[in-house]
């Protein structure tokens, strides 16, 4: 008999919950070929350090790059040291470097692993004496240093190129500069601001269609400087549009975790590749349904990854930005932590009803890898909450 367990509901009462008792879906292992499966990957924090976390950062480094192995053993890609890791939410540049250090390092171990990692300006706050120079050397020393320990660069979006540009031009320029240095082609990123508020107009205008361009134009300019982009504006009819204006050399990286299926799975036109935090929720699922993709079977790509959307949807329901609470609880139901703390505590990000629904859901994407287990550590987190 499959566990059963009492859970709390949106509307505060409790409910008993019977687990599905379906068989866990269990990735494939070995390289993908059709597409780039890239995956935002958190980071776990240590809760035995003799820190105050809500100021400091301290890392479990065994489990978090074991969780990176875990990905790479699904034959998935890297994303290392994003927003998924807290950049600008608890985990500073200081620290992404010796992550990024080590996880590049770690990458070296495991054949075929792949990796990229991202540069941004996180130690530059916004601030009316910050310039675009100041911008320009932030980059600069970013992606110097993941160059240096032999890391491909995502070039991130800037809070304080955000806050100083006075327009489109601007943002040409930084990227310019930045472009016309870097050693090998980079993964840029537009993170919208329902992820990170500090980025509203980003491109240099709050009209999307004007950003779109400024950026497809530095894309035209640069083409052979970009391996690819990222969008995450969670608006799958602009990410399909801007892809197919990119030169046949770029890729685009679906950041859309509201609907990925369809943009992945593609059309007569093509398709997207994929950066997605969720593939740290979903890993199994993901490299399951991307194989399926390899041997040209979109039905079970589908069945595999349809019944994740739900649980997508819900994981990056607004605010959006807390969804890295559900990508820590996740892998703490499935035993790849053996906490539930965060950096900088923000494990508290999101209500017990909300998490409790995210297990319900993941249970029913056939998500928990042992369902027993993952009752028994749903059950402490209720039990903290006062949940008996």
């Amino acid at each position: 008999m499959p566990p059963s367990l009492t859970l709390p509901r949106a509307d505060g009462t409790l409910a008993r919950y019977p687990l599905t008792g379906q068989a866990p879906i269990i990735g494939a292992p070995g390289p993908i070929a059709s597409r780039i499966g890239m995956t935002a990957v958190h980071v776990v924090a240590d809760p035995l350090a003799r820190v105050n976390p809500t100021l400091d950062v301290a890392l479990d480094w065994d489990a978090t790059l074991a969780f990176r192995r875990h990905v790479w053993s699904l034959g998935l890609a890297v994303a290392e040291a994003m927003d998924t890791s807290q950049r600008g939410m608890g985990f500073p540049w200081s620290s992404a470097k010796e992550l990024i250090k080590r996880s590049v390092a770690e990458a070296r171990t495991v054949p075929g692993a792949v990796i990229a990692s991202g540069a941004g300006t996180d130690d530059l706050q916004p601030g009316p004496r910050v310039t675009i120079a100041d911008v320009e050397a932030a980059y600069e020393e970013s992606c110097g240093f993941i160059e240096s320990v032999g890391g491909r660069i995502i070039l991130m979006a800037s809070r304080a190129l955000a806050a100083c540009a006075k327009g489109p031009d601007d943002y040409v320029k930084v990227y310019g500069r930045i472009l016309g240095q870097v050693e090998q082609p980079v993964i840029l990123h537009w993170l919208g601001d329902m992820f990170d508020p500090a980025l509203a107009g980003y491109w240099g205008s709050h009209d999307l269609d004007r950003a779109t361009e400024t950026l497809l134009a530095i894309v035209s300019d640069y083409a052979a400087k970009i391996d690819g982009v990222k969008i995450s504006l969670l608006d799958q009819k602009r990410e399909i549009a801007m892809r197919r204006r990119f030169p046949a050399s770029v890729r685009m990286y679906t950041g859309d975790d509201f609907d990925y299926p369809t943009t992945v799975g593609g059309d007569a036109h093509g398709y997207s590749d994929a950066l997605l935090g969720i593939f740290d929720v979903i890993a199994p699922a993901a490299s399951a349904a991307l194989h399926a993709l390899d041997r040209d079977d979109h039905a079970e790509f589908s069945r595999v990854l349809g019944p994740t959307l739900a649980l997508s949807r819900h994981v990056f329901g607004a605010p959006t930005r807390f969804y890295k609470t559900g990508v820590v609880f996740a892998a703490y139901l499935n035993g790849h932590q053996s906490h539930f703390r965060m950096v900088g505590g923000l494990e508290s990000a999101r209500s017990i009803p909300h998490l409790a629904e995210q297990f319900v859901l993941m249970d029913k994407a056939a998500l928990l890898r042992d369902p027993d287990h993952a009752a028994e550590r749903m059950r402490r987190v209720l039990a903290v909450a006062g949940v008996a």
